[in-house]
């Protein structure tokens, strides 16, 4: 299932984001790809082992902790931390799937990608193209988001980043492992979840089917989660 989540970023710090990346050097997106994706990849990233990448890695993390819709659709369990990256000059990464297991860099701990994450830094207007276009049972979604808002998808989704024809976009890109390991079972418990939300502002926290269907939101949670 495909979500969208606005404002995880606000514009404001859209803005430092940008500000700050217009004064580092990037580099060959290529280097953070396995061989097979190499081939299709033709964009800059900001290097992984630079602390600007961590300083607005470490932005978004929090970011995140604070979104309930997040959290209700996503159900994370591990984060790898965020990468950026930027497309210009015709650049694109043609259709590919996105590796397994990713190794957390600097650690020994390695996370299963259920979900991609991508957060958009640049305005739609701001870049002809460059829409991330990602396969589902239903054909291709074509996804470009105003700046500041995430989109989460599957990683086992066949997807792309057509090509930038004109201006530039920019976006950070990373991984996780939920909790829900299914995606199917991860949607069902989202949906339930909205309900409960929904039920509660009309009926109240007390109400006797807010406490089942929240109980039955946790029982199914202890029964599928992976910790």
């Amino acid at each position: 299932m495909i979500h969208h989540i606005p404002n995880v970023l606000s514009k404001e710090q859209v803005q430092y984001f940008r500000q700050e990346m217009d004064k580092v050097e990037w580099v060959d997106g290529k280097k953070t790809t396995g061989s097979l994706s190499a081939n299709v990849k033709h964009n800059q990233q900001l290097a992984e082992d630079h602390p600007l990448t961590h300083h607005l890695g470490d932005m978004i993390l929090a970011a995140l902790t604070q979104n309930s819709l997040f959290t209700s659709a996503a159900l994370p369990l591990n984060i790898l931390p965020p990468y950026f990256n930027r497309y210009e000059n015709g650049e694109t990464f043609g259709f590919h799937v996105d590796n397994a297991i990713r190794w957390i860099q600097g650690t020994n701990q390695k996370i299963r990608t259920d979900l991609s994450c991508t957060v958009f830094l640049s305005e739609p207007d701001e870049y002809e193209g460059g829409e991330l276009v990602v396969e589902d049972t239903y054909g291709y979604h074509e996804i470009k988001l105003p700046a500041g808002d995430l989109i989460l998808y599957p990683s086992t989704s066949v997807h792309e980043v057509s090509p930038v024809t004109q201006g530039c976009r920019v976006a950070s890109f990373f991984w996780l492992q939920s909790m829900i390991r299914d995606d199917a079972d991860r949607h069902m418990l989202f949906n339930l979840d909205q309900s409960i939300q929904n039920l509660r502002m009309q009926l109240g926290d007390a109400h006797s089917e807010v406490v089942k269907l929240t109980s039955m939101y946790h029982n199914l949670l202890r029964k599928w989660a992976e910790i």
